[in-house]
């Protein structure tokens, strides 16, 4: 009967422990769920009208596009800081390759690079900037943008 008991208790034990642990991983999971209502802004580039989220807060930028597995041609995100500073962005969780414009204070593309799903490579503004904008990979290169072009309707000063 005692054995009955204790292995009872133990199995009581063992699932109260794996619940634990699966509750004290949860913050640290991968995000499974695209966010969703963030407000979009349009924007343009040369010819060409985007359509993209805006993510402001610091959870808005850490969530960013990942769990995504798709984005239509024409949409993006873009992600507003405070301050110019140097960012740099990685795609550990995201699951859908992106192209970032690094983007100066007046709409000037600094640098575009190319990001490959679930890397933790790191991919940085060549000098600061306030604003990145990461759309489906290649797009910019396929419509000829490069660093120096400048976007149009942004979250920057007119």
């Amino acid at each position: 009967m005692l054995n009955i008991k204790r292995a009872a208790s133990s199995a009581a034990l063992s699932a109260l422990l794996s619940i634990s642990a699966m509750l004290a991983a949860a913050p640290a999971t991968a995000q499974q769920i695209p966010q969703t209502g963030l407000p979009v802004v349009e924007l343009g580039a040369g010819m060409h009208l985007i359509h993209a989220e805006v993510a402001r807060t610091d959870e808005q930028r850490a969530i960013g596009l990942m769990a995504r597995k798709e984005m239509a041609q024409n949409a993006g995100m873009i992600f507003v800081f405070e301050q110019p500073a140097q960012q740099c962005f990685w795609m550990r969780n995201t699951l859908i390759p992106l192209s970032a414009a690094f983007v100066a204070d007046d709409g000037t593309i600094v640098n575009i690079v190319e990001m490959q799903p679930l890397s933790d490579t790191s991919h940085c503004s060549v000098k600061p900037v306030r604003y990145v904008l990461e759309m489906n990979k290649g797009w910019f290169d396929k419509r000829g943008l490069k660093a120096g072009a400048k976007l149009r309707g942004g979250p920057w000063p007119k």
